[in-house]
């Protein structure tokens, strides 16, 4: 492009632009002079400074993406998204308040804006999502857990990556294990309740709960199989010496009518086999921890006051104390 004709041809410096994202040396090579990114840069101009070297090519807020591409294009060569805005690369939240990057331990460069820099010796291998390069995403989670303080948020990213099968309670555990100790006490209380058996929040919620109470020890998200070693379900709870299943209905994960069906069906397959049922909301363990204490007491008493079902929970290798064990499933 001839210089002082780049004016007339904005679509070809967009096109040359990643997201609206270029850096000033980009624009140069394309005949815009300096003094002209200068202008069209003021508050009132049609582009604005995103970073210190980054121009984004519109005056408006910044997109998430244009947002992380520009912390990557600050970073230089060899810097990775990962925390929250890694998480997001990977569909997994909606926004996140900053763009977190690793870069190469020997890469001078320091935080700036929404940007967070940590430069490690430990640069994991980048997945490629589009123009982004992201951590795998247990190093994301982490990252992101160790930059929190908040509980629920915390449980949260790491049930969220569990569930959807992006990673594992064990990649989390060593991945935490390698990393600074800096901020890894509250993720490690919160993996350490997820590697009891909880599957979400919202169970380790009601099985902190269960645990202050007085009854006996619960074991959690097992298999309940018939006389024949047929899985009549797994309930989220199971107290396997009366034979009493406990259910935390999460609505989220109930909302659908086939979820719904699918509830309905596995609570009457249980009461069909002799199973006493009780079931609470995520909401009432939270607001109404006495009565649900007292329904699971008054569950009990009733369990225990029938002759136990012939059912069997399906036991793990090694352990003991369940009403028989399973040898043959």
């Amino acid at each position: 492009m001839k210089r002082g004709a780049w004016a007339e041809e904005l679509a070809s410096i967009r096109n040359a632009s990643v997201d609206g994202v270029i850096t000033p040396k980009e624009l140069r090579g394309l005949g815009v002079s300096a003094s002209s990114i200068v202008n069209r840069c003021l508050p009132d101009g049609p582009w604005q400074r995103l970073l210190p070297g980054i121009v984004l090519l519109h005056n408006g807020p910044p997109s998430d993406r244009q947002r992380m591409i520009g912390a990557l294009t600050y970073g230089g060569p060899g810097s990775i998204l990962t925390g929250l805005a890694g998480l997001v690369s990977y569909g997994y939240r909606s926004a996140a308040p900053s763009v977190a990057i690793l870069v190469p331990h020997e890469t001078r460069r320091k935080p700036h804006g929404f940007v967070e820099v940590d430069r490690t010796r430990r640069m994991p291998e980048l997945t490629e999502r589009g123009y982004l390069q992201v951590a795998p995403v247990h190093r994301c989670v982490v990252d992101a857990v160790r930059r929190t303080k908040d509980e629920s948020l915390c449980l949260d990213l790491l049930v969220t990556a569990v569930q959807r099968g992006g990673t594992s309670i064990e990649e989390l555990a060593i991945e935490l294990s390698e990393c600074t100790t800096r901020g890894t006490a509250l993720p490690r209380r919160q993996l350490h309740k997820l590697g009891k058996g909880a599957h979400s929040a919202a169970e380790v919620e009601a099985h902190e709960l269960y645990e202050a109470s007085d009854l006996p020890p619960m074991h959690l998200n097992r298999d309940v199989l018939d006389a024949a070693g047929n899985v009549i379900a797994r309930p989220d709870g199971w107290l396997d010496d009366v034979g009493l299943a406990w259910e935390i209905d999460s609505l989220a994960h109930h909302l659908s009518v086939a979820d719904h069906e699918r509830t309905m069906l596995r609570r009457s397959r249980m009461q069909s086999h002799g199973i006493v049922v009780v079931s609470h909301l995520p909401k009432t363990v939270r607001q109404s921890p006495n009565v649900v204490i007292r329904e699971l007491r008054a569950a009990y008493e009733l369990a225990a006051s029938r002759p136990r079902p012939n059912v069997r929970m399906r036991v793990i290798a090694g352990e003991s104390g369940a009403h028989s064990v399973d040898l043959t499933v």
